[in-house]
């Protein structure tokens, strides 16, 4: 077999990543009855791809004398961060000032620069910042800069920063502690963050929910459950705090993990207590997540109908937290029985919710009770997205029955066209791959990496089950030899000596 056969598996993964790509930069159309024309705003709010520059459409639009008001582009701009397209925020932002829009607020200076950090690094974002006249600087900008070296897990610049802020007087309010509290926690410098709200505090700065919740996380974190009471004791007893069911819900993650669990239901208790009042899907998702850790299946299914008569119903991401806090339990069965509710919920089919069940029968060993279902769903209609094959071919490939993990990897890869996002178990290809090459033959060998090559890069262990599979069969290998030397994938020893060994001679390089 020669480079030819890889010019084939090139030609389907250019095939199949290109009827994806084909439909991707397309824009939504709106109803002309919800609205009666085109504004600003819904036309660019509107557009498909994130990848594509928009600037080519703005130009249009103000070269044919349409209206561009200042406040549709900032809030243009405040969408598309929203939304994690920063690449076109930054390119609304720099248009506004090219086309000499208006002029920029220190609140726009310090967005861009943001966004500049995000898009094109740190170097970039603190040329911007030095770009600016001493006036334009201004405690926004400098905490958008301490932001940018915050996101890059900087401490010293981190810190050198923030003094310079003191110096000026710009360290006026809790969100730049905030930030460098944050970042002691992400750099595991956990004792570095009670010292930071008392500073915090001794210049009259009020913290916030944000900074009692990190010192209560740096006291958990560091197993010293005295520290942390002590701060959520603080906390409770501060006139300007409103008590949220985050904190309550740490501070149960941490009960658990040192085995107070009546401390924990106390503090899951108070969540449950501020949710009745505030309703929000998300708190009462963790607090059944919490509960599922305690193992306490009664308060996950008492939560949920609670979570149903306060909110109305339950949405998908419910059934998805309740299922997995059921499977955490080793709940099979009530599992089941939820997922059915859920089929007749009137919810949007969903197949992350089946899913969650099917990974608990295969964690279980269950995978033929896993296969069952999915066969269920494809009978009423559904067609499933390729992680539900996916999770059949791990469960299959666990039980070391590699040839039902082969063809459920197969299907799993045969439906990934359009379904962006979705990438195989590293550990299910690696192990599949594995087999082929020592068990599978050459046609099934080059059809598995053809349609794997659609989804991942090509890479080393794809050629070693190319190459075992022809060596096997008594195929000459030269081509694929080439050929990963063009993909600039070396011939390491592990492949030199597999040669060695299957070909009986010295590999050709």
């Amino acid at each position: 077999m020669g480079s030819s056969l890889f010019s084939l598996l090139k030609g389907m993964r250019r095939i199949a990543v290109g009827s994806h790509n084909l439909f991707s930069g397309t824009v939504r159309s709106f109803s002309s009855k919800k609205l009666s024309r085109r504004n600003f705003y819904s036309k660019f709010s509107a557009i498909g791809n994130p990848r594509i520059s928009i600037v080519p459409e703005l130009d249009r639009w103000a070269d044919t004398g349409k209206s561009v008001r200042v406040h549709e582009l900032i809030h243009i701009i405040r969408d598309l961060r929203k939304r994690g397209r920063f690449s076109q925020a930054l390119e609304v932002s720099e248009w506004m000032s090219n086309r000499g829009i208006c002029e920029l607020s220190a609140g726009d200076h310090a967005i861009r620069l943001d966004l500049i950090g995000k898009v094109r690094g740190l170097a970039s974002a603190e040329s911007y910042f030095n770009s600016l006249n001493e006036e334009e600087r201004t405690d926004k900008i400098y905490s958008a800069l301490l932001n940018c070296y915050v996101r890059e897990r900087l401490s010293e610049k981190s810190v050198s920063h923030m003094q310079k802020m003191k110096e000026m007087g710009f360290l006026s309010t809790s969100m730049p502690y905030n930030n460098l509290m944050s970042l002691y926690t992400v750099v595991d410098q956990h004792e570095k963050v009670p010292d930071l709200l008392n500073e915090m505090k001794e210049n009259g700065i009020l913290p916030n929910n944000f900074s009692y919740r990190v010192c209560i996380n740096s006291y958990g974190s560091r197993s010293d459950i005295e520290g942390m009471e002590k701060v959520l004791k603080e906390m409770t007893q501060r006139h300007f705090i409103l008590m949220d069911w985050n904190t309550y819900a740490v501070v149960a993650n941490f009960y658990i993990k040192a085995g107070h669990a009546e401390k924990a239901v106390a503090a899951l208790k108070k969540a449950e207590d501020i949710l009745l009042e505030m309703p929000d899907g998300v708190g009462f998702n963790h607090i059944v997540s919490l509960y599922g850790n305690l193992g306490n299946k009664s308060e996950v299914l008492r939560l949920k109908e609670v979570q149903r008569s306060v909110c109305e119903r339950l949405m998908n991401r419910d059934y998805i937290a309740i299922l997995r806090a059921l499977r955490k339990l080793g709940e099979l069965e009530e599992s089941r029985l939820l997922l059915q509710e859920w089929e007749f919920s009137g919810n949007c089919y969903d197949f992350r919710v089946p899913n969650t069940l099917l990974i608990g029968y295969c964690q279980k060993g269950l995978v033929e009770e896993a296969e069952l279902l999915l066969e269920e769903i494809v009978k009423k209609g559904k067609t499933p997205m390729p992680n539900s094959f996916g999770i059949l071919a791990g469960g299959y490939m666990d039980k070391g029955e590699m040839g039902k993990a082969v063809d459920y990897m197969m299907r799993a890869l045969s439906v990934f066209p359009g379904n962006e996002g979705w990438n195989p178990n590293p550990k299910v290809v690696t192990s599949i791959l594995n087999w082929l090459g020592q068990e599978g033959d050459i046609k099934q060998v080059e059809s598995f990496v053809g349609f794997l090559s659609a989804v991942v890069p090509i890479n080393r262990e794809m050629y070693l089950a190319l190459i075992k599979a022809n060596l096997r069969g008594g195929k000459e290998v030269d081509g694929l030899l080439k050929s990963m030397e063009a993909d600039k994938l070396e011939v390491d020893e592990e492949t030199k000596k597999m040669l060695e060994n299957l070909a009986g001679g010295d590999p050709k390089n």
